[in-house]
């Protein structure tokens, strides 16, 4: 399932001739990743009151054109792999009006007991929240 979330660029995230800087999209991915757990259901502060947190094991982004401002981004957020203890989500940066991709990236994610630091598996000691996430793998149907 892909979640999109729309993001303006900001003044303050710009170089002197108003083109956002690289470090922004990794923030961008952030809030889409944000985003798209909260509209699946169970958002980072829900996955912290079980005790379960979500660090980044690592992130890439590839930028393929420049964005400026005031342009509007669109970020296209989809779990691409997941096996109950690691998770990998891509993203797909567009601007709104042209559907121009201008960055696309990929983060790794594992999980942890919020009191042990300890790796856990989803599948075998959250089972609920594992089910989530088999759910944002799922393909609309109709789509490959």
């Amino acid at each position: 399932m892909i979640y999109t979330w729309q993001h303006q660029i900001q003044y303050y995230e710009t170089d002197q001739m108003r083109i956002a800087h690289h470090s922004n999209y990794i923030r961008w991915f952030e809030e889409a990743r944000t985003y798209a757990l909260d509209q699946a259901g169970f958002g980072y502060g829900k996955m912290e009151e079980c005790g379960v947190m979500s660090p980044v094991v690592s992130v890439s982004a590839e930028y393929k054109e420049m964005s400026r401002f005031p342009e509007t981004l669109l970020i296209d957020t989809e779990v691409k792999r997941y096996n109950g203890i690691r998770l990998v989500i891509s993203y797909v940066v567009k601007e709104k009006e042209t559907g121009q991709i201008r960055c696309i990236g990929e983060s790794s994610h594992c999980f942890i007991d919020s009191r042990s630091y300890q790796l856990v598996s989803l599948k075998h000691s959250y089972p609920e929240i594992h089910e989530i996430f088999l759910k944002m793998l799922e393909k609309p149907s109709g789509s490959l």
